[in-house]
């Protein structure tokens, strides 16, 4: 039902409160996207995975960039959205990307190793990535702050 309101089982009313959520769920995302990352490229049953202390706040900023851009756009349809979802969060990767090498010399990641990155900060071939993330993160969103997507 379109702008159906939850039961309020899982609504963060605050802001900070959803930068929360969204941290730590991005923390779960990458620990989970590196360990079949890796095991598709190394084939380690292991499956290590690994992300920083730092990409916390990073994944955090979804709630105040990711939102309004949400609201903004859901009424578009879905490529349109998709595209502003992955130029968004690749805007966000190149830039915070930019500051941690201003403040401590190196980012997080690197992805220098890549035949097509941006100065190795972003890999233009994870747009499509980076799309269905900002997809995906519609229903959270709603959840989140209490409305159900249609």
């Amino acid at each position: 039902m379109e702008g159906a309101v939850s039961d309020g089982r899982f609504v963060v009313r605050t802001k900070l409160g959803r930068f929360a959520a969204y941290g730590l769920l991005g923390w779960c995302a990458e620990v989970v996207f590196t360990g079949i990352h890796d095991y598709v490229r190394d084939h380690d049953n292991r499956l290590p995975s690994r992300t920083s202390i730092w990409m916390f706040p990073v994944y955090g900023l979804l709630s105040p960039l990711y939102e309004p851009l949400h609201d903004a756009v859901r009424d578009r349809p879905i490529p349109v959205r998709a595209a502003a979802y992955a130029l968004g969060l690749m805007g966000v990767e190149y830039s915070s990307g930019l500051v941690f090498r201003h403040l401590l010399g190196e980012a997080p990641w690197d992805y220098s190793y890549a035949r097509r990155n941006i100065s190795g900060l972003v890999r233009p071939d994870y747009f499509p990535l980076w799309a269905a993330l900002g997809l995906a993160l519609e229903p959270v969103h709603d959840l989140l702050t209490g409305r159900f997507s249609a």
